[in-house]
């Protein structure tokens, strides 16, 4: 790593050490939290987020399909998408966040692409003008107060048959006491709030699960390996709500 990328973590980690903001409403904590490490957001985040390029293989995107990314932050996980189906074989990518210091570099990645439209708004209501074939959600779950809001509304979204796809951080079932603990600390401390209850919710509300438990390393961390999940479920018939 260069001296310069070794500062430019220095500031990010400075962020992190100092937390997310206390006061204020959920989106004047992210973009408090946020706006100063934007632009070294993703270099940073690609060493600590893993799993996204197989959530959304695991998605399945059809041609001519219609996303919707919640949580969306910078927008990064469009080269994902494009590498899985290309962005102009799709009918539409809303990417959706509360956060404007990321969604200006989203907006960025979208320039020149008709078919993608970046939106700032709240997920726990936003909806699209009509019924969407997936949704999903990249290390944003757990930075989303009312996130059974935030899962009611994306099934609510999701034509049937539809498919969403989660992934982020959790408190795995096996993990031990102690280790839950400090993983739950440690993430709360950035406005990342750890639980168990997501995968139940997600597999209460979705069939055909396709899930799988993991660990990462995290950067300047040797030797820790922060749990995550990944979670693909299908839209029943009916609601369940």
């Amino acid at each position: 790593m260069s001296p310069l990328d070794l500062a430019a973590d220095t500031r990010v980690l400075w962020r992190l050490l100092r937390g997310q903001p206390r006061l204020g409403s959920h989106a004047e904590r992210l973009e408090g939290f946020y706006a100063p490490q934007a632009a070294r957001y993703d270099t940073f985040r690609a060493r600590l987020l893993h799993g996204r390029d197989d959530l959304i293989a695991a998605l399945e995107i059809p041609a001519g399909a219609s996303v919707v990314e919640l949580g969306c932050g910078t927008g990064s996980n469009l080269a994902a998408i494009d590498r899985a189906r290309p962005l102009e074989s799709l009918a539409g990518v809303h990417l959706v966040d509360l956060c404007p210091a990321l969604l200006a570099l989203a907006r960025q990645r979208a320039h020149g692409l008709g078919n993608i439209t970046v939106v700032e708004a709240d997920a726990t209501t936003w909806q699209p003008a009509q019924p969407v074939d997936r949704v999903f959600l990249s290390y944003a779950l757990t930075m989303m107060p009312n996130w059974r809001a935030v899962l009611v509304n994306a099934w609510a979204m999701l034509a049937p048959g539809g498919r969403l796809g989660v992934v982020d951080f959790h408190l795995p079932g096996n993990g031990s006491r102690l280790g839950n603990r400090f993983w739950r600390r440690w993430f709360a401390h950035d406005g990342v709030h750890l639980t168990d209850q997501h995968l139940r919710a997600l597999q209460s509300l979705f069939i055909a699960p396709y899930v799988r438990e993991r660990r990462a390393p995290v950067p300047y961390l040797p030797g820790l390996r922060a749990p995550y999940y990944l979670f693909v479920g299908v839209k029943p018939e009916g609601s369940p709500l």
